[in-house]
């Protein structure tokens, strides 16, 4: 008996395709190239984040600003502003400055841990620039307003300063006021929420008001636990401002234009 042999011949008009195509390899090459990009921008971005978060909205950068307040021109480096926002020459209500407490420095890196440890409030001072709103600054305040709500005499407070308590019904709550006299003899006052412990200070327990420049009112606060450094920093804070006003003797109040740098 005769098998028939079925064996199909090969044949040269046969063409096998590779398992993976020319057109896949292109893709998967492109793929990839797009993930590594997109990995890059990824990281690149994630450390600008990392980096501002950590700034904290702080900057380093010392650019001068010149701020025009009312009638007065104030000349102040970025990293002393307290808020982006704020950082630009030109008109503003009014400029939020915060200050390396004695030093008086605005931030830098190497000072980020006094300016982030909320736990360390005497290591900064805070300082607000306005246009002046009143015609007395608070040690004006004192006899015609503050002395009407004193609650009982006077009772000894830190560094030669005086206590006053005030009413229940003065509307400033839990506040007190202290005063006492400046080297030039003029009087000091002071609002303050004077803490149960030191433990307990913030940054802003005492706030002082005072007039500066043509009409400009510069508030400045600071933790209860500088309140044995008073004098120091009056000393400090108004010749700070003082030394940055640009402004020459009645120079907008004759209508001359303030040159903005």
């Amino acid at each position: 008996m005769t098998i028939a042999n079925n064996r199909v011949a090969p044949s040269s008009d046969i063409h096998e395709s590779p398992l993976i195509s020319n057109k896949f390899l292109t893709r998967l090459t492109f793929a990839v190239a797009i993930l590594a990009a997109l990995t890059v921008a990824i990281s690149l971005a994630g450390r600008m984040i990392g980096e501002k978060i950590a700034l904290a909205g702080h900057t380093e950068d010392s650019t001068i600003f010149d701020i025009v307040i009312g009638e007065d021109h104030v000349r102040l480096p970025a990293n002393v502003i307290r808020f982006e926002e704020q950082r630009m020459s030109g008109f503003s209500e009014r400029a939020d400055v915060y200050l390396t407490w004695p030093e008086m420095n605005g931030y830098s890196n190497d000072e980020r841990a006094r300016f982030n440890d909320v736990n360390r409030a005497e290591n900064l001072v805070f300082l607000q620039l306005s246009q002046s709103t009143m015609s007395k600054d608070m040690s004006g305040r004192v006899e015609p307003i503050y002395r009407h709500i004193f609650d009982g005499p006077a009772t000894p407070g830190p560094a030669g300063l005086s206590l006053h308590q005030l009413k229940e019904n003065s509307g400033y709550g839990d506040e007190s006021i202290l005063t006492g006299t400046l080297p030039d003899g003029e009087l000091y006052a002071v609002r303050c929420i004077l803490p149960e412990s030191d433990a307990l200070s913030t940054g802003a327990d005492c706030q002082r008001d005072v007039h500066v420049g043509h009409d400009l009112s510069l508030l400045y606060r600071f933790s209860s636990r500088l309140l044995p450094q008073w004098q120091a920093m009056e000393t400090a804070v108004t010749g700070y401002v003082q030394r940055r006003l640009v402004n020459t003797p009645d120079e907008s109040r004759q209508g001359r234009t303030i040159k903005i740098h």
